[in-house]
């Protein structure tokens, strides 16, 4: 029971998809319908109509959504069917389930409905099937009751097993049994295999993989989804550097706006601290633009050979460095840029290039060995690679990409559309608008990757929602504003787009 690398999916990048999908115009609704009519479709290519007792084990979330769609699905069709449902319908908070369950309210003379709380007793059910649709691919810890009961019930039950998306219990990404699961006939999942469907025959049992009209080229689109699977949770026990520290080190006589922008974008993401190591005159108005700025003053006009020492003693205490913006590019800083570089390779710091560094990093460039992350415009991109860029996307895609594997490095291209790899996988950024090409929006998106990358986040994760987060903020600035918009207009709206990534849909139906 094999499946192509191309045709594996896991569990969170299923989750990621289904609701860029829903971004992009197909609802959740639309999916668990077409979902649940899949599961009736394999019951009814194998068992008789009225002669067959289908029993359907329904969880409160999503799978069990796809439960309710199926029985209604088998009614239409003459089955006779019995709902079991782990919990109380009272406490269905799944929007698209809520509906389906409604659906089937109206048809309880049609159907019998069991509802099983964790202190009822089992009944016994018979049944020529049964349908597991508990809990499916989002586990990770060991079920909870009623959940551990109807596993046994089902397991004991002398029936033929269908497991919707995969078999309660089973960790669908590793394959690792949670304490007990389902021991089904046939797992139907949905758009592509998930990896722990592939070592567990002994509970997979035959492994169908169903089409429910999610576009193949939507798992190339940034959308809120790629949020949302980036954002930590705050417990309320949380202390100040338990979401990462950044140092940013930027700035000249000339550029001491850009550096700022960095960092504020960082702090509104919501990593703990931001360091500024900059050039001790920058860095002396860099702390007279804002109290929330702390910087490191490097006593030098500009950054070179002689800072270093300095600039490691911060780089010890952080959990991801930006490197670059408003650097410049004198013969020292250049040098002094691959010496931090080193530096950081050295103690495992995660990297972004921006601006100066990555026009600097373009003379010495190698394979990088710490997760990083380059921001190119499309001049920049020619200055490290001497390619120009095509106007077809992908032929596009196809550079960045062999640029981000020959590197070793995540390539976040800006444009009309950003274009981001990491010489493996590929996604396009469609945010933003063409106010944006005012002065420090690149700044803004360097922040968000840094803090991201600052709190751990893959970095082709962090690219990725940081380019989606950058442009839905310059498109609310701009539904606001119009192009009248300034770098800074974008800071207010970061908090907004990470806490509802959704809310963008209606800038982008309106056109911004």
């Amino acid at each position: 029971m094999e499946a192509p690398a191309s045709n594996i999916m896991t569990s969170q990048e299923m989750r990621v998809l289904e609701t860029n999908a829903q971004y992009f115009g197909v609802s959740k609704l639309q999916l668990m319908e077409n979902a649940g009519r899949s599961i009736a479709y394999e019951i009814v290519t194998r068992f008789q109509r009225k002669k067959t007792q289908v029993a359907v084990f329904c969880g409160l979330g999503g799978n069990g959504g796809d439960g309710f769609v199926a029985t209604r699905h088998l009614i239409s069709l003459g089955y006779p069917v019995k709902v079991i449902i782990a919990g109380s319908h009272a406490d269905i908070k799944h929007e698209a389930a809520l509906e389906n369950w409604h659906a089937l309210e109206s048809l309880r003379d049609s159907l019998t409905i069991h509802e099983i709380s964790v202190s009822s007793r089992i009944l016994d059910f018979k049944a020529e099937v049964a349908v597991d649709a508990l809990l499916g691919i989002g586990l990770k810890g060991t079920p909870r009751q009623p959940i551990l009961k109807l596993i046994k019930t089902i397991n004991q039950m002398q029936t033929w097993r269908l497991a919707v998306d995969a078999p309660t219990g089973l960790d669908a990404d590793s394959g690792t049994v949670l304490g007990d699961a389902v021991k089904a006939d046939l797992t139907v999942t949905f758009h592509r295999a998930k990896p722990g469907l592939l070592k567990a025959k002994e509970f997979v049992g035959e492994l169908i993989i169903k089409d429910i009209g999610l576009p193949k080229v939507f798992e190339k689109f940034a959308g809120p989804g790629d949020v949302t699977s980036v954002v930590k949770s705050r417990p309320v026990e949380s202390h100040k550097g338990d979401f990462g520290r950044l140092l940013v080190i930027g700035g000249s006589q000339t550029y001491s706006g850009a550096p700022a922008l960095v960092a504020l974008a960082a702090l509104r993401v919501g990593v703990d601290i931001v360091y500024i190591a900059a050039p001790e005159k920058t860095a002396y108005n860099i702390s007279s633009m804002n109290p929330n700025l702390i910087t490191i003053k490097l006593p030098s006009p500009y950054l070179n050979p002689n800072n270093i020492s300095q600039v490691n003693e911060i780089l010890n205490r952080v959990t991801a460095v930006v490197i670059g913006p408003g650097l410049g590019l004198q013969s020292e800083t250049k040098e002094a840029i691959n010496d931090i570089m080193a530096s950081a390779e050295k103690l495992k710091k995660p990297v972004v290039l921006d601006a100066d560094g990555l026009k600097a990093f373009a003379e010495f460039k190698r394979p990088l060995r710490v997760p990083s992350v380059l921001t190119p415009h499309p001049g920049e991109y020619y200055v490290l690679t001497r390619k120009e860029l095509s106007h077809n996307i992908e032929e596009s895609e196809r550079k960045v990409k062999k640029t981000a594997a020959k590197l070793d490095t995540v390539v976040l291209l800006k444009g009309r559309t950003d274009i981001i790899s990491d010489g493996r996988k590929v996604k396009l950024n469609y945010s933003g608008n063409p106010g944006m090409t005012v002065g420090g929006t690149g700044d803004i998106l360097s922040g968000i990757v840094g803090a991201f990358m600052a709190q751990q986040v893959d970095p082709f994760k962090a690219a990725t929602a940081a380019a989606f987060i950058n442009g839905a903020a310059g498109d609310f600035v701009k539904s606001e504003k119009g192009y009248h918009m300034l770098a800074t207009d974008l800071l207010s709206w970061i908090p907004k787009v990470i806490d509802d990534p959704m809310s963008h849909v209606k800038v982008r139906k309106n056109g911004s």
